[in-house]
């Protein structure tokens, strides 16, 4: 089972990148603004396929994740977000496993900081 089935329990939808391009979010006119104009969805909100997602972030880590065949059979570990902080929390098998985890999540587009202070090695 991969990451996003296992966290979200979605299969990985077609066409979905770990760094998206952003899709403009169409605001309502006001007398400032006029009808047309668009603003742009902050990084750490950007779905698996450019959208808004609450939790794009960990969605496209988990992604980042099942596209790396060194850590497809970790399932001791959970994926979140803190704003644009990634958190990590559980079990992994090594050190080595916890740091490519960190390496991968930090190439995430809007991930500012990867917290791996609730992970456990063993």
């Amino acid at each position: 089972m991969g990451w996003l089935q296992r966290l979200f329990g979605m299969e990985k939808p077609q066409n979905a990148e770990v760094n998206p391009t952003p899709q403009a979010i169409p605001q309502t006119p006001t007398a400032t603004a006029a009808p047309t104009a668009t603003q742009t969805t902050p990084p750490e909100r950007l779905g698996l396929n450019g959208e808004y997602d609450q939790s794009g972030l960990a969605k496209r880590v988990a992604l980042a994740f099942d596209q790396d065949a060194q850590l497809d059979d970790v399932n001791t570990l959970w994926v979140a977000q803190t704003g644009s902080t990634v958190v990590l929390k559980g079990k992994v098998p090594n050190q080595q496993i916890l740091d490519r985890m960190i390496s991968v999540a930090r190439t995430v587009n809007g991930a500012t900081n990867v917290d791996s202070s609730q992970t456990t090695i063993g």
